[in-house]
């Protein structure tokens, strides 16, 4: 079967850094659906881990943690979905990725392919959708009610993968009030388009912008990109008792500063659940045939912000360089072998 991989941990500009290759198409034992896939998305950790991770020598790693295609093989203990079916899900960092023809996925992880959605618009939404949803409503908690704060959420970062459908998801499933955070006209207009209630601007002091819009000290604050740059003011800013979660790896995170409010810290990684196999695992297959469910009746939409075209090296080099520009916005989505 086609696929893209690497030997090497190498710059994006090196040819090398992704290549064309054939790899035996696997088999499914126990669980796994076997998926023909029809399209995927590049998430900020399929750059990170090109960079970390080197297979042993002489192997290929492939990456990919976003598809959307079609059931054409299964498990003998797979009982979820059938041949023929449509699904999307963002995979296991533990087991090879999704940039290849054929990939194998444990169905507990598995959703539905929203009817409504091409297959490029499904595979922008998996991994976000996973992440924001655990961030918001495992994490944050924010249909509960923080005493003496007002329902308020800044999301940091909004114009993101994650944070698109993260604005989406507290505009659309709660009665939150949504501020983003974004830097540039085009990434303004895309939050507020997604269902913001707020704007502000990253790159100058947020505590400052909050504050005047009159609203209170937000209780939740969800930052999804540069956090080390921010957490001053998130300090600042937050609500007495108010809660933060983060996703992005800073190079240190000194919370101190959150002692005095009694902010709780939670990190989100939607890697955790398939990594150590926990007893929940199947959550993340009911969450994304909740996404599904919401995207079908119009409550939710697509995160696609580009199409680079047909999943091979070349495209998908252009892809990881676009995305470590740091200036994507929704999520780039590749479609079909070619």
């Amino acid at each position: 079967m086609r696929a893209i991989g690497y030997e090497k941990s190498l710059p994006i500009t090196d040819d090398n850094a992704l290549v064309d290759i054939d790899l035996p198409r696997p088999e499914p034992r126990g669980s796994d659906l076997l998926v023909e896939v029809r399209a995927v998305s590049v998430n900020p950790v399929d750059t990170k881990v090109r960079m970390r991770a080197e297979p042993e020598p002489g192997d290929y790693k492939v990456l990919g943690w976003d598809a959307a295609g079609v059931v054409v093989a299964k498990g003998s203990d797979a009982t979820g979905f059938d041949v023929g079916d449509g699904v999307f899900y963002a995979g296991d960092l533990t087991r090879p990725g999704t940039n290849a023809e054929f990939h194998l996925v444990d169905e507990r992880i598995v959703g539905r392919k929203p009817k409504s959605l091409s297959w490029a618009e499904a595979a922008a939404l998996p991994l976000t959708a996973i992440t924001a949803w655990e961030a918001l409503f495992d994490r944050l908690n924010i249909n509960t009610a923080i005493p003496g704060a007002p329902p308020v959420v800044l999301i940091i970062g909004g114009a993101g993968g994650v944070g698109s459908i993260a604005v989406q998801l507290a505009s659309k499933l709660t009665d939150v009030t949504v501020i983003a955070t974004a830097s540039r006209a085009e990434t303004r207009d895309w939050v507020l388009n997604l269902g913001a209630d707020y704007v502000v601007d990253h790159s100058k002091p947020l505590a400052k912008q909050v504050a005047d819009l009159g609203l209170g000290a937000p209780a939740y604050v969800f930052s999804t990109t540069n956090t080390d740059d921010h957490l001053t003011e998130i300090a600042e800013l937050i609500a007495p008792q108010g809660r933060f979660s983060l996703i992005d790896d800073p190079s240190s995170l000194d919370i101190s500063p959150f002692k005095r409010k009694s902010v709780s810290t939670h990190w989100e990684f939607m890697f955790t659940r398939s990594m150590f196999k926990t007893a929940d695992m199947a959550a993340q297959g009911k969450l994304l045939n909740e996404i599904s469910k919401h995207v079908d009746d119009g409550t939710l939409k697509t995160t696609l912000g580009e199409n680079f075209g047909a999943i091979n090296a070349e495209n998908l080099r252009r892809a990881h360089q676009f995305i470590e520009s740091g200036k994507a916005k929704g999520k780039v989505v590749l479609e079909g072998f070619a």
